[in-house]
């Protein structure tokens, strides 16, 4: 890895701080594993696919946390391109437009500066994440029926990071030499919500046309 891409993926430019699996917990060596088998070059097809014997709801946990931490770590290699002037719509070129919406402050769908929608995002994903009732770590408690609802919801817009950094900074991200990381974070993503079927058809329709994956 070069200097400049060591920089870019400095920790002290994580977007916000990683949420991390306790040593000891079958979470963690959920995450190990899952790890362990990208490490090993293993085709990601195959990689995301449930370890046999394995329980569903605690693989997706585990990449839910995962993939909040690699992309939030990759918006924060380009968020000094991303202010309120130069993305005043969190977008994903001009045919989509994405809303924010949450249970407090905006109850209707509100246009948003991009960097203002990434805050607010991050923000509701920590809280969701960090919520034992909804990602319980101790071992035996079990899931709520809302689980997948949520993990569904905190996965497409997660994607909509990735369509608002590809169509509108991939110019930073190319220039920062960090175009290969990022591809492969995103072929990542793509085939774990695809094979578990955990974001709508419309939702990648941004960059499904791509070369990407």
């Amino acid at each position: 890895m070069s200097m400049a891409l060591k920089q870019v993926f400095n920790k002290d430019r994580t977007f916000r701080p990683k949420r991390k699996f306790e040593p000891g917990t079958q979470r963690f060596d959920l995450h190990k594993k899952a790890q362990a088998s990208l490490n090993a070059g293993l085709d990601l097809k195959q990689a995301v696919q449930l370890p046999h014997g394995e329980d569903l709801n605690d693989w997706v946990a585990v990449h839910v946390v995962d993939f909040f931490n690699r992309i939030n770590l990759i918006y924060g290699t380009i968020s000094d391109s991303c202010t309120d002037q130069t993305c005043p719509v969190m977008s994903g070129g001009p045919k989509y437009e994405y809303r924010w919406q949450d249970e407090h402050k905006y109850k209707r769908p509100t246009a948003l500066s991009a960097p203002k929608y990434m805050s607010l995002l991050m923000d509701w994903i920590e809280v969701q994440i960090n919520n034992e009732n909804i990602f319980p770590t101790n071992v035996g408690t079990p899931f709520p029926k809302c689980f997948m609802q949520v993990a569904k919801k905190i996965l497409s817009r997660l994607f909509r990071v990735f369509v608002h950094v590809y169509i509108h900074h991939f110019d930073r991200v190319t220039q920062m030499g960090a175009e290969a990381h990022v591809n492969t974070c995103y072929k990542h993503f793509y085939y774990f919500v695809t094979e578990f079927n955990l974001t709508d058809h419309k939702e990648l329709e941004p960059l499904i046309t791509s070369q990407i994956c």
